[in-house]
């Protein structure tokens, strides 16, 4: 039988080679399931999200995932750490002011950042979780802040004649309206997050510039 013409050419002509998948090691593996982890709870909240959408996004078995983490339990404490310790690590180094007011701008400002460009990180803060313990959430890092405001109202209050003993009391309130207005920014993004440190700072200013010092009842 007589060969096709060039059939030999055909047939020796080398069959590419794919490339072999790089294996992750343990640690970048870690990595890449927290931050799938990440984005799956911020979008469906603890309850919602399974070791199987997890495993199935970074292309492994459940296995692997209860190998690093013991279950969804761990996976979801090992991000929430995270976002605790990178928001309040964010906030601390922003409080550098000596003037309350500044002081009070820097943290709402530092705040309205965080939600910008952590806005999956700040999702899973302020979902609740059955999980949540009292050092481990959202309103542990604003207690956090509220203690290192407190310290410094405390000062300025003494300067003015007020009872310094109250400056828990108003920083837990200061720290609570910018932590508020953060959350409603997360959805709406408007005006500018500068605008809304601004007038976060004009409403909580012109009011304490204007304390009475024995304030009492409206209505007895």
């Amino acid at each position: 039988m007589t060969d096709v013409p060039g059939s030999d050419r055909v047939r020796r002509r080398a069959v590419p080679a794919t490339k072999p998948r790089v294996r992750m090691s343990a640690a970048q593996r870690r990595e890449q399931l927290i931050s799938i982890a990440r984005q799956i709870f911020a979008e469906r909240g603890f309850d919602a999200t399974s070791i199987e959408e997890v495993a199935s996004r970074a292309k492994v078995s459940k296995p692997v995932v209860y190998e690093h983490f013991g279950g969804k339990e761990g996976l979801y404490a090992v991000v929430v750490d995270r976002e605790v310790r990178s928001l309040l690590d964010r906030i601390t180094t922003a409080l550098t002011a000596g003037h309350p007011r500044e002081l009070l701008e820097q943290a709402a400002l530092t705040l309205l950042t965080y939600i910008e460009e952590e806005t999956s990180g700040f999702r899973v803060l302020v979902r609740e979780s059955p999980l949540m313990s009292a050092t481990g959430n959202f309103s542990s890092v604003m207690n956090d802040v509220a203690h290192q405001v407190e310290h410094i109202l405390g000062a300025e209050f003494s300067s003015r004649g007020y009872d310094p003993k109250l400056a828990e009391l108003y920083s837990q309130a200061l720290v609570g309206m910018v932590a508020l207005t953060g959350r409603w920014w997360l959805e709406v993004r408007r005006p500018r997050k500068e605008t809304v440190a601004a007038h976060l700072v004009n409403l909580a200013w012109n009011g304490l510039s204007h304390l009475e010092s024995k304030p009492g009842p409206i209505q007895g």
